[in-house]
């Protein structure tokens, strides 16, 4: 993109006037390059024109996206660590995958431009831990900022009827903010990584387990719960 695209209104910065979801943990691992991609094609088979944000340096995301085949559904792809965080005009639903470590200032800018906020832990004490102190701080920045976006958790990677799980949903219950579901470890998500795809990309009658655990999210995301009241 250069200047006179800039000017000529083909291209809007990230965050204006776009429906923007922010998937973040401070903890590596949690699995926020799976929910980001997955959420990205979602909406891309759904027929929304989607950008797909990458913060991470190690630039997981947009290596998937390297992967995908040109006949599906096209997702725009930003280098966001690197590159001017400007979107194409059309886009109408951008997501944000996130590093870990992000605090401070710049979480508070990141959530400026974010309605969405999502945040997915594992079920590990380790993650658990790290999850109630980062919660803990976005929440405090959320609040001194007066920020408008609306947050809410999930449970990944789990493996149900396990003291870890059981552990883990306990905690997310008892935050306060919505707890969407449950996403259990499934190489579903691997195979679909590996190729570029979604989980929704996939055979529906291989993956009907994977996709009603995404229903819950995707039913908020429709809602008005999930964006501020201007949005």
């Amino acid at each position: 993109m250069n200047l006179y695209e800039m000017l000529s209104g083909e291209y809007k910065p990230l965050g204006y006037k776009t429906r923007s979801i922010m998937v973040i943990n401070s903890k590596g691992g949690s699995g926020k390059t799976t929910v980001a991609t997955n959420l990205a094609s979602y909406y891309a088979t759904a027929g929304v024109p989607v950008a797909l944000a990458d913060f991470d340096p190690q630039g997981s995301s947009i290596a998937w996206l390297g992967q995908r085949p040109d006949k599906l559904p096209p997702i725009h792809g930003l280098a966001a660590w690197r590159e001017s965080q400007w979107l194409p005009q059309a886009i109408d639903t951008v997501i944000l995958d996130v590093a870990a470590g992000v605090r401070d200032r710049r979480m508070a800018k990141l959530l400026r431009r974010s309605q969405t906020v999502l945040i997915p832990v594992q079920p590990s004490p380790m993650d658990i831990r790290a999850a109630q102190d980062f919660i803990y701080e976005l929440l405090q920045v959320h609040r001194k900022a007066n920020l408008p976006a609306k947050v809410a958790v999930l449970a990944n990677r789990v493996k149900e009827n396990t003291r870890a799980y059981d552990t883990l949903r306990e905690f997310l219950e008892g935050l306060g903010l919505p707890f969407l579901t449950s996403l259990r470890e499934s190489q579903h998500y691997i195979t679909a990584a590996e190729r570029g795809l979604g989980i929704f990309e996939l055979g529906p009658a291989s993956v009907s387990t994977d996709l009603d655990q995404w229903r819950p999210i995707i039913r908020w995301l429709k809602s008005k719960r999930s964006r501020p009241p201007s949005a």
